[in-house]
Order: C-alpha cells, then sequence, then structure tokens
C-alpha cells in the first residue's frame, strides 16, 4: 500500500462509523469502467445499432433506384447543379461549401439530399430561437461598465473596438476588480479546485464536457455531496456524449439521490440529427458566484496524471475572482434554462465582490461561443490577438485543423517579423486529427511560423499570449469542432499581472518541446502524408 492510500485510510477510520454509510453510497457511483460486453449490449450498443440501421435504410433507398439509373442521370445532374449553386451562395465559411461540394458533386442526388436533410433540422433553429430569449432574460445582468469604457479608449482604442464587439454580439462585458490565477498543470487546478468547493456557502455550479468515474471526480462528489447536505445548492450539468462510454445514462438520477441536481446536456439519441454534432465542451466551474474556473481540464484522471494515457498530460486552468465571474454564472444558467422554464436570475447574478477586490489589475472578459448563433465570436478573438501581434504570439493547442483566415493571419503575421510560435503534441490523442494536423505544418513553416511538439506526452492546453499584455485561457481549440461546432468559453486578459505567469509557462514547455522542421515534414511516412490529405478534404465536417 502506497503512502497515498495509507493516508486516505488513515483519514476513512478518524471520520468513525457514522460516516461510512455515505461514504459507501458515494463509492458506489466510483466502482471501475463497464465492460465492453456492458457497453456492446447496453445503451451505447443500441445507439449505435439505431444509427447504422438509419443509414442502411437510406442505402437500400438509393440502391433500389438503380435500375432507373439512365433515366434519372440527367436529374440528378440538374438536382446537383442545383444543390452546388445553392451551396455557393449561403453566407458561410468557404471551407464548408468545399466540403459539402465534393459529396454533392461526386453524387449529386444522394449528396443533395444528404444536404438537404442537414440544412432542414429543426432543432438547431429550435435551439438558436431558446438560446436567444434567454440571452435576453439576462441580459439586464450583462451591463458594460461606463468607467471601463472610458478607461479602455484612452488606453487603446483597439481594446476598446474588440471590447465592444464581444459585448454586442455576445453581451460579454469587460471587467476591472478582477483577480486572476492561472494553473499551468490540471493537478495545480484540481489542488485549489477542493479548497475552493470548501468554501462554498451558498450555491456550487459545474458544467464539464467529460466526466469519468476516478479519483478526481470522486474527491469532488464527496465535497458536493457535503456540500449539498448542509443546503448548499448544488447543479452538475454535462455533456451527453458521456452516456455512451464513461458514465451510466441514468447517473443523473443516482446524483440527485445525493441532492445534487443534475442533467445532460443533450443526451445522444439513435436517431440520425445533426444537433448531435453540438457537444458542450466547455468547463466552467462557479462557487458563491465570486470565484469561477474554466480551462482544459476535465472532471477526469487523465487530466491530473493520475491516469497514463499519452504520456505526461499537460493542461491550463484559470481561476477568476471578483465581478467576472458573473459571466461565468450568467454562461451556466442560460445553458442550464435551455429544458427549463423558470430561473430567479437575480438569486445568483446579484452578487457583490467589489468590495473584496483589488481595483488596479487589469481588464477580464470571460465569453463564451455558440454554434447556432452564427457568430465565430471565439476565433474572431482569436484573429485579434493575432492581427494585432507586434512582438509575439505564443499559442498552445492540441488540434490544428485550419481554415482560411487563421491560416492567413498566422502566416502574415509571421512574415511581418511577429514571433508566431505553435506548441503541438507529440503523442496525440486522435491519430487522425494528428496526420490531418501535419498537413499544414510545411506551409505555416515557410511562412517563418515556428512549430514546436510537446515531447513529454499530450498538450491539451488552449493558449493564446502576445505582447506581455494579452492572454487567452480556456476551452477553444484551433479546429472547426471548437470554433463552429461546439459550445466553448474562454477568459480574454489585458494587462493583467498573470499574463506574466502564462508566458513563463509557455516558455518552460518550449524547454521541453521539440521544434518541427521542413526536413522533418518531408520525413514524414507516406501513408500519413496521403492520409492526412485525404481528410482535408473533410475537415470542416470532423
Amino acid at each position: 500500500m502506497d503512502r497515498l492510500s495509507k493516508r486516505e485510510t488513515g483519514v476513512e477510520k478518524r471520520k468513525g462509523k457514522g460516516k461510512e454509510s455515505e461514504r459507501e453510497k458515494i463509492i458506489t457511483l466510483q466502482k471501475g469502467k463497464r465492460g465492453i460486453m456492458q457497453i456492446v449490449f447496453g445503451r451505447t450498443g443500441i445507439v449505435v445499432l439505431f444509427l447504422l440501421l438509419q443509414a442502411l435504410i437510406l442505402l437500400v433507398g438509393f440502391g433500389l433506384l438503380r435500375p432507373y439509373i439512365v433515366v434519372l442521370f440527367g436529374g440528378y445532374a440538374v438536382f446537383g447543379l442545383i444543390i452546388a449553386i445553392i451551396i455557393i451562395n449561403r453566407e458561410e465559411n468557404p471551407a464548408f461549401q468545399i466540403a459539402w461540394l465534393i459529396p454533392v458533386l461526386l453524387i449529386p442526388f444522394f449528396g443533395g439530399l444528404f444536404y438537404l436533410f442537414v440544412q432542414s433540422q429543426l432543432g438547431h433553429r429550435i435551439l438558436h430561437r431558446r438560446m436567444s430569449v434567454l440571452i435576453d432574460e439576462t441580459r439586464k445582468y450583462a451591463q458594460q461598465k461606463n468607467s471601463v469604457t472610458l478607461e479602455l479608449v484612452e488606453k487603446n482604442p483597439a481594446e476598446w473596438r474588440l471590447a465592444q464587439y464581444a459585448f454586442s454580439q455576445g453581451d460579454f462585458p469587460v471587467y476591472d476588480n478582477t483577480g486572476v490565477k492561472y494553473f499551468p498543470l490540471g493537478e495545480d487546478k484540481f489542488e485549489e479546485m477542493l479548497i475552493q468547493l470548501e468554501k462554498a456557502e451558498k450555491f456550487i455550479f459545474l458544467e464539464y464536457f467529460i466526466v469519468e468515474e476516478g479519483y478526481m471526480w470522486g474527491r469532488v462528489l464527496e465535497v458536493l455531496q457535503r456540500k449539498a447536505s448542509q443546503g448548499v445548492e448544488v447543479r452538475m450539468m454535462y455533456d451527453g456524449m458521456c452516456s455512451l462510454m464513461l458514465l451510466p445514462y441514468g447517473y443523473p438520477s443516482q446524483l440527485e439521490s445525493l441532492g445534487i441536481r443534475c442533467k445532460m446536456f443533450s443526451p445522444i439519441r439513435p436517431a440520425l440529427s445533426t444537433m448531435q454534432n453540438h457537444r458542450d465542451h466547455r468547463k466552467i466551474l462557479v462557487i458563491d458566484g465570486k470565484v469561477a474556473f474554466t480551462g482544459g481540464v476535465n472532471l477526469a484522471d487523465e487530466y491530473i496524471n493520475r491516469k497514463v494515457r499519452f504520456g505526461h498530460w499537460k493542461d491550463t486552468a484559470i481561476m477568476v475572482e471578483g465581478e467576472a465571474v458573473r459571466s461565468f454564472t450568467m454562461m451556466f444558467l442560460q445553458m442550464w434554462n435551455i429544458t427549463e422554464k423558470e430561473e430567479d436570475y437575480g438569486k445568483y447574478l446579484d452578487v457583490d465582490v467589489r468590495a473584496k477586490m483589488p481595483t488596479s489589475c487589469g481588464y477580464v472578459m470571460p465569453y463564451g461561443d455558440s454554434p447556432v448563433d452564427n457568430e465565430n465570436l471565439a476565433e474572431n478573438i482569436y484573429l485579434d490577438i493575432i492581427n494585432r501581434a507586434v512582438k509575439y504570439v505564443h499559442i498552445m493547442t492540441p488540434y490544428l485543423i485550419l481554415d482560411q483566415e487563421l491560416i492567413r493571419a498566422l502566416t502574415f503575421a509571421a512574415k511581418r517579423g511577429v514571433d508566431v510560435t505553435i506548441i503541438m503534441p507529440h503523442i496525440p490523442d486522435k491519430k487522425y486529427a494528428f496526420a490531418l494536423a501535419k498537413t499544414y505544418y510545411p506551409g505555416l513553416i515557410r511562412a517563418g511560423v515556428n512549430i514546436f511538439e510537446y515531447t513529454p506526452g499530450f498538450m491539451h492546453a488552449k493558449v493564446f499570449t502576445s505582447d506581455d499584455e494579452r492572454a487567452v485561457v480556456g476551452t477553444v481549440n484551433l479546429d472547426y469542432r471548437s470554433l463552429y461546432l461546439h459550445f466553448e468559453c474562454g477568459v480574454y486578459l489585458y494587462q493583467v499581472p498573470e499574463i506574466a505567469e502564462i508566458e513563463k509557462d509557455v516558455q518552460e514547455t518550449l524547454t521541453k518541446c521539440q521544434r518541427v522542421t521542413l526536413v522533418d515534414c518531408k520525413r514524414e511516412k507516406l501513408w500519413i502524408k496521403i492520409y492526412g490529405r485525404v481528410l482535408r478534404l473533410f475537415a470542416p465536417l470532423m
């Protein structure tokens, strides 16, 4: 038995028999993963089976039309041409247009019908309308302070314009009176997270993409149950993708039995629908409206390196304390109430924290991004940082699947003398995504972009720093899924002292990286080059 196990055993003995039943109830929820047979013959297997059956029915239907292929060929071509004209004239990213044109022109009838099927999904429009209502309901709590506006206009008009954009498009104010603490590893965030959870007096809100049974979630769950028993309101929301592999489908009801309100966002259902592409990729923890966390760290053991999957897991997180927490509280309540009818917003958003915070800590802007509002807010913030960089832009990201806007911004910044450095994983979690990312390496390197790979393992951080005065820490990857299809969030920092710590972490991380050169790109295995280039045709849909 190692030291940790001995220490935990000693703590349990000191707690006494009175609490054993409560702890056993929690531990019951933590017992190992479901076996492969449970997955295959459980709900996950049923979902996959129904999806395959629906796809098979579509294929059989098209197969029945084959005897009439000669007669219908002309109609197919005309139909495909009409769909192609519709696609070209839509106001969307050209990469998505190209990705759709390929199947439409290769297999006009099937490709065209599939495109119409995707575009006619009612769920997207329903979600858009519901989110618009929720934003209207919370708008009065998202007011931009005039004093902050005047300060930004005087200090840097470009910063004020960015702030004005984020506020007008997403109701995300810029705050002063906010403390910031950066965590260069998931372990560091986890330690502080437990400390802050113990201080909770009124409410705890958690919104995570991944929750997996194990040590990390077990420790958090123990605190949550205890706080709930003390009268603290606890709400937990996680993405429905977890129900496929990581958690039982009925897990929310199990947490409800512990006094924790819980729900899945968009549970995976056995039906073909584009809505199932819109995942809640956010990682948000709000405590009493006074403290909030975000970043790349989910609630699973690999994020704190207690379980090794792809070497050392490099992740980051950030804690904000003070006025800016209100935006995170608001984002959580908006997502929670997609399926609710009534909410007392003032109870959670009218939290006065100004007296406890310093007045000279720079400017903090938490923000969210939605796939249903037709505004690429997260990408535009990244583009603004790149385009206004004078000395450097340093980026840590697990994926590199870029649209033309980002390619142009990164290469132009490098060509005008800005130090553009991107840190990627050396051990990937998804080989197809890594092969696809490598197709961008040669063009970026030729333009002067520096690309490094984190040799100890997997890089999962989502960090931007620039010119010692701007930074972003959040959940937004440099890929199409994060930038266009997922619900995401982040924190934009301007002239915040903690930016120095973020850049220090970037520099320390670089000492554990190897540079990727054009020679390395040429030496890449041929099959990886071919595989990556084929995938690039469909990158926007991945």
